[in-house]
Order: structure tokens, then C-alpha cells, then sequence
């Protein structure tokens, strides 16, 4: 298919090849649902074997910084994508300069990072848990004292099913609890109330249709 710099002016037909960061079993999944759609999927991974290797068209290992293998794989896929959100925005951005990149590199740069993505909800008017930044064991306290228990302080990236995340009550100790996450930067939610969760997913084209 023929490249127009980063912008797609209309869909990318089946036939087409999908570039996808990331090799993970969520690349996996990815790959065979676009293969019974009729794309090819090519995988650029730092790790040899990985789940999504096994079922894509092809397969690029190299570390997501490395500026060679990037321009290669942008040069051999008509669009590209994340397998999750945990890749370097730089990666996002080099490839957005020949191939499109979707979602965004500004899109994966609030995806990554709980904090921005709370702020990010804040500011166009939805409801959020309470929130504070938390960038030492001291603010920690301060934090606790103004969102109040119960709570949980979570890193603000790389955390995942429940990795890097401390649950808050009367009888945490705010140093420690700083401790058990690494000292990283983080952010504390307070607890929400619910009786029912629901997951909702929106696609947005580059048309602006839904």
C-alpha cells in the first residue's frame, strides 16, 4: 500500500499490514483477530519467542529505541499500533513521521501515566476518584490526610494487575507503604463506592466519526 507521511486519508483496507509494539499475549490476541479479518501483522519486540511472534506475518526484535530497526519497520507496515501502553512515546514518535501511528503518540503519552490520566479526565469534566500527586514519603502523609482512608497509592507507570499498588488504612504506615512501591512517583486514589462496573470502548477515526 502507498504511504502518505503520517496521515491515512482513508481506511486501510484488508490485505494491508498492521505494525504492532509489543509481542505480549495481548499482541497475540490482536494479531489473530486481525487475521481473521484479512491483515497481516508485523511485530516489532525486544524479546525473542514472544506469544504474538508465533501467529504474526513477521517479526522485527530490537529494543523500541533503537532508531535503525524503527525505520526499517515503519517502512515495511501501512499503519501502526501497541500491543499496551508500556513503550517509549519517542518510539510513537519517530514512527509518526513516515507511517500512521493510532492512537497518537500524545494519546500513549496519557495512557501511560496514571496521573495524566486522571488530570487529562479532570479537565474535560468527567468524574474521577480524589486524587494527589505524591512524589515523596512526606507528601504521601499530606496526600493521605486530604483524600482520607481508605485509599491506594499506586505508581503512577508500569503497574499492572495489581503490581505496585498499596491499599491505605488507619493502620498503614505512610513511610513504609512509600517503601513497598519503590519510592517511585505515584498517585493516591481514594476508594469509590460502587455496585456495578461497566467497560466501555470508544473508537474515534481520523474523520472524527465514532
Amino acid at each position: 500500500m502507498k504511504k502518505h507521511g503520517a496521515i491515512a486519508p482513508h481506511a486501510i483496507p484488508p490485505g494491508a499490514t498492521i505494525g504492532m509494539l509489543g509481542g505480549g499475549q495481548l499482541g497475540r490476541m490482536a494479531a489473530l483477530a486481525a487475521a481473521s479479518l484479512g491483515y497481516k501483522v508485523h511485530v516489532l519486540t525486544p524479546e525473542c519467542d514472544s506469544p504474538a511472534e508465533q501467529v504474526c506475518a513477521a517479526v522485527t526484535i530490537a529494543d523500541y529505541t533503537d532508531p535503525a530497526a524503527l525505520d526499517g519497520f515503519a517502512a515495511a507496515v501501512d499503519v501502526v499500533t501497541y500491543e499496551f501502553e508500556n513503550v517509549p512515546v519517542e518510539a510513537a514518535e519517530r514512527l509518526a513521521e513516515t507511517v500512521p501511528v493510532r492512537p497518537g503518540a500524545e494519546a500513549l503519552r496519557v495512557a501511560q501515566d496514571r496521573l495524566r490520566e486522571k488530570e487529562f479526565a479532570a479537565n474535560l469534566g468527567i468524574g474521577t476518584a480524589p486524587f494527589r500527586a505524591v512524589g515523596a514519603a512526606d507528601e504521601l502523609a499530606a496526600a493521605i490526610a486530604a483524600i482520607g482512608i481508605p485509599a491506594v497509592l499506586k505508581t503512577r507507570r508500569m503497574g499492572y494487575d495489581g503490581k505496585g499498588q498499596v491499599k491505605i488504612t488507619a493502620d498503614t504506615d505512610p513511610t513504609e507503604a512509600w517503601a513497598a512501591i519503590g519510592g517511585k512517583p505515584a498517585i493516591l486514589e481514594g476508594f469509590v463506592l460502587f455496585t456495578l462496573e461497566i467497560s466501555v470502548i470508544v473508537a474515534r477515526g481520523v474523520d472524527g466519526q465514532t
